[in-house]
Order: C-alpha cells, then sequence, then structure tokens
C-alpha cells in the first residue's frame, strides 16, 4: 500500500515538472515585451529646416509724394501694369503755379536792378575820370576831395553792382526751386512693374512726412518678374543654412503646387533684437530673416501671400540609416571608482548620457551607443554604432523610454503607430 502511494506520487510530482516545463516553453516563446522591429538599411537622406513667411517682390518702390496737395486726376488703378515714365496721377498745382510765377518776376525785377547798379557804374565811372583829367590839367579847377569822392562813388556802384549779380543768382535758384516744386505735382512710375497698392483716391490730400509723422504713401509699383520669400528662421537653424542652398516652398493660396528656389540672402541681426523684447517679461524669440528667391515664379503669384518653405541644408545618398524614434539617450556607466567607464568623466561627476540604439539578438535587447549625422523626415544617418542589417527596436517611443539591456522583447505586427513625437528622450 505505501508503495502504490508512492509511486502515485511520483507520478503526480513528474506531471507537475512537465507541467512546469511545458509552461516555461510556452512563456519563452509568448513572452518578452511587444516591439516594432525595423533592420538597418541604406537610404537616401535629406535635411531640411522649415520655416515660414510671406512672399514680396525682389523690387518695389514705394511712393510717397513730396508736396502737399490735393489729388487732381488718378490715372491708374491697382493691380495695372505701367511703364517707366508712365503718369499715375497729378497733384493740384495752382499754388506751386503761382510760386513759379511769383519768383520768376522777381528774378525779373532783380535783372532790371542789375541794369540799373550797371548805369550807375558807368555813369560813375565816367565823373571819376572826367574829375582825374581836371585834376590833372589844373588842380585849381577841382580839388584833391571832389576827386576822391569821385573814385568813392565809383567803388559804391561796382559793390552794389555786385550785390544785385548775387541777387540774380539768388532769384534764380528761387526760380528752379519753384519750377521743381511744380513738376512735383506730377508722378510718374520710376520703372516698370505692376500696382500692388493704391492708397489715395481723387480729391484727397496727401502730406509730407515729417519727423514724427510719416508721409502720405500714395503707391506702390512692383516689379513681379523676380518673387522671392522671407522667412523668419529660428536661431539655432540659423547655422545650418547656407547662401545658394536650394529650398521648395508652399503657399497657402496653392496648395497642391511646389514652387523651388535659392537662398539668396540670410540676415546678419536678428529681426527684433532682444533689447526692443527687454520689458515684455519673457524671453523673447530670436528670429532671423532668410529670403529665398522663387525659380520661374508664375504670374499668379501676388506679394504678401503666406508661405511655407523647406530649405535643404544637406543631402546623403545610400547612408546607413535608423529611426529618428529608435535613437534614445542613456546614462553612461561608472566604475567602482566613481568615473565613467569611457575614463571621460572626473570623479564625483555625473556621467553624461549616451546615444544609442537597442539592437536585437537572439530575442533580447542590447543597448548600443551609435553616432549620428544628419537628421532626415523620419531617419537619421548612423555614422558607426551598427552594420547593416541589425535588427533595432523601433517602437512605441514609451516602450523604448522603459527598455533595459538584455531585456526580452518579441515582434509584434499589431502595433498601432507611436503618436509620441519622433526624437531621442
Amino acid at each position: 500500500m505505501r508503495t502504490g502511494i508512492k509511486v502515485l506520487l511520483g507520478f503526480v510530482a513528474l506531471g507537475v515538472v512537465a507541467a512546469a516545463a511545458i509552461l516555461a516553453m510556452t512563456f519563452e516563446r509568448q513572452g518578452g515585451t511587444p516591439v516594432r522591429i525595423e533592420t538597418v538599411s541604406q537610404r537616401d537622406l535629406v535635411a531640411t529646416v522649415t520655416a515660414s513667411g510671406n512672399v514680396r517682390a525682389t523690387r518695389k518702390v514705394d511712393i510717397s509724394s513730396d508736396i502737399s496737395a490735393k489729388v487732381a486726376e488718378l490715372l491708374v488703378d491697382e493691380g495695372e501694369d505701367v511703364e517707366e515714365g508712365q503718369v499715375l496721377l497729378r497733384l493740384d498745382p495752382t499754388r506751386y503755379r503761382a510760386a513759379l510765377n511769383r519768383s520768376e518776376a522777381n528774378l525779373n525785377q532783380v535783372r532790371a536792378q542789375v541794369a540799373q547798379a550797371e548805369a550807375n557804374l558807368l555813369r560813375a565811372s565816367r565823373h571819376a575820370e572826367r574829375m582825374r583829367s581836371i585834376w590833372a590839367s589844373d588842380s585849381l579847377l577841382v580839388s584833391r576831395q571832389e576827386v576822391e569822392n569821385a573814385e568813392t562813388d565809383l567803388e559804391i556802384q561796382e559793390s552794389m553792382l555786385e550785390a544785385s549779380t548775387f541777387g540774380v543768382s539768388q532769384a534764380q535758384a528761387a526760380v528752379e526751386e519753384a519750377r521743381d516744386q511744380l513738376s512735383k505735382t506730377v508722378i510718374v512710375a520710376p520703372m516698370s512693374g505692376r500696382v500692388t497698392r493704391l492708397n489715395v483716391e481723387e480729391g484727397e490730400t496727401v502730406i509730407v512726412g515729417t519727423m514724427n509723422n510719416p508721409g502720405s504713401l500714395v503707391l506702390t509699383v512692383s516689379d513681379l518678374s523676380v518673387m522671392e520669400v522671407v522667412l523668419e528662421v529660428d536661431e539655432t537653424d540659423v547655422p545650418e543654412i547656407a547662401l545658394g542652398d536650394e529650398a521648395t516652398v508652399e503657399l497657402d493660396a496653392f496648395p497642391e503646387l511646389e514652387f523651388p528656389g535659392l537662398v539668396t540672402e540670410i540676415g546678419n541681426s536678428a529681426i527684433r533684437p532682444p533689447s526692443q523684447s527687454a520689458g515684455s517679461g519673457q524671453t523673447p524669440t530670436i528670429d532671423f530673416e532668410v529670403v529665398v528667391t522663387l525659380i520661374n515664379p508664375p504670374a499668379e503669384l501676388r506679394p504678401d501671400l503666406s508661405a511655407t518653405a523647406e530649405v535643404i541644408t544637406d543631402t546623403r545618398d545610400n547612408q546607413l540609416s535608423i529611426p529618428i524614434i529608435s535613437l534614445t539617450l542613456r546614462e553612461e556607466e561608472e566604475d567602482g571608482n566613481g568615473t565613467s567607464s569611457s575614463g571621460n568623466g572626473r570623479a564625483g561627476d555625473r556621467p553624461d548620457p549616451i546615444e544609442g540604439v537597442f539592437v536585437i539578438r537572439e530575442g533580447r535587447v542590447t543597448f548600443t551607443p551609435v553616432q549620428v549625422g544628419i537628421a532626415g523626415q523620419e531617419y537619421f544617418e548612423v555614422v558607426s554604432g551598427v552594420s547593416l542589417g541589425d535588427s533595432i527596436v523601433s517602437g512605441p517611443y514609451q516602450v523604448i523610454r522603459e527598455l533595459e539591456d538584455g531585456e526580452a522583447v518579441r515582434h509584434d505586427e499589431d502595433l498601432e503607430s507611436d503618436d509620441d513625437q519622433n526624437g531621442s528622450d
């Protein structure tokens, strides 16, 4: 009886062990953290800087009036094409024509005074010559004082003639100024282009700008044959951009079109200096102006349209790459002396985090440091650390953050794409 019980217990124990083994094998097959897996492969990578801005004409002229007057005749409409030298509008010339007439009359008066001064000089010259002749022939007929008075009168008339001559120059300058003011009542196109802004109507009065009061902006003529996009680029992205970089521009007004362009100008100072935002209580955003000139812009483009541009700062062809989401940071391990394993840290210093990916070998992950290059839209260039064909963990992002070195993982095809932002911790 006892022997039978022992045999029965032995069979039960053997069953338990077998069941445990089966469960262990099943867990081994189904266990591990579910992850997405991707193979390190070669890709063409393009690094870009994205910024927004507005369209403007490369060349435009804002026309203001140099005189204050009423618009008497408006000869163009907004959106109209004009030629260089074409009359755009006329201002009321009444006051300025009267000023010119007054200046010309004053000039004639001064010229008459010159003629009178010349006649007086001739008379004084003859009188002085006659007195000198009489004095020379017989000093008893005229006194020395009379001769000196005649010579003095001659000198006075010479000075008066010179003063009258200067008066003529002054009057001529006044006439030229009045004629110039009158000519400014007619405003002509300084270049060929299109009237892109018209701020006046017939009957309105335009004014001249002063130190504290800007003058009237009458209209703007723009040359729309060459268009450019003015971007506001963050200070961290400006060093990546160089003159001549290619760009692709998208306009809100043409959502299905892309326009090629080239970087032709990079600002040397911030659009809004930090000093202007010092009193706001917030850390100012430092943006720089970058100008992209469009290549063969269509005629439908207009100034001030909203635009978004992607500036291509670097490219790599057929380069090893990893998903951006795969890259993560881990604290560098320390040895027993409190020094980082790489030997770069000092005792007591906190180790610097290192970038790396989780490489999968035999179902378990190994954190592998990598060196990356440029960043494309979804992939990093790999300079060193992994090889072509290596399997790495490519998501989800939260799982990558929490993975431990040596942890078992399994590929799950049903994982949905991670909504977190791509990038390292």
